[in-house]
């Protein structure tokens, strides 16, 4: 019996990149249930954003923005994924839709940048921190249209908050990656 449970599973890439692409859908879920709110912005501390960034770099390509693209087509759908009680189209009209549209261009970002520089720490950590920060931004900038503020009072609310904490993310992402990447090459790439 322990000879069995020591082998792998021989299957295809293309059925390890579907598994993937699938766990990191759930991955993402269950991290919009990891939620801090805040009570100077509308928008709680989640750990969806260690999740995207992870699901791009891991799967490679533009796997990880698939991912996000299926996550936001479920909560769309009415699965209750986001995070707060509203799923379903009208969630498009909340204060969270930016940080959604924020995971698709994190992922795009970091999928385009991370066979050049994943082998350099530094580096590494400065791509996931620039996507976390494209990420952040879109979130401000939802919030600017959709309640009508100015661009400082936004960012207030919407990306000032978030430093300290996604810092911290981008920290444990890239350890988790850099520990693991030749791992997701030889599986997802």
């Amino acid at each position: 019996m322990e000879t069995i449970l020591n082998k792998e599973l021989a299957i295809s890439k293309n059925q390890c990149r579907a598994i993937g692409v699938l766990v990191f859908v759930v991955l993402t879920a269950l991290g919009a249930f990891v939620r801090i709110p805040l009570p100077f912005t509308p928008v709680p501390l989640t750990l969806q954003t260690f999740f995207v960034l992870l699901a791009a770099a891991a799967l490679g390509g533009n796997l990880g923005a698939l991912t996000q693209v299926i996550y936001i087509g479920l909560g769309l759908s009415g699965m209750s994924v986001f995070t707060g009680s509203t799923n379903g189209p009208l969630y498009l009209l909340g204060p969270t839709s930016g940080y959604l549209f924020g995971f698709v261009l994190a992922s795009i970002f970091v999928s385009a940048f991370i066979k050049r520089i994943s082998d350099k720490p530094v580096f590494t950590f400065l791509l996931f921190l620039a996507a976390d920060f494209l990420l952040l931004a879109c979130g401000a900038l939802w919030l600017k249209f959709m309640l009508g503020i100015n661009i400082q009072k936004a960012l207030l609310m919407g990306f000032v908050p978030f430093l300290a904490a996604d810092i911290f993310k981008v920290a444990m992402v890239t350890a988790v990656f850099l520990r693991f990447r030749a791992r997701f090459k030889q599986i997802f790439q």
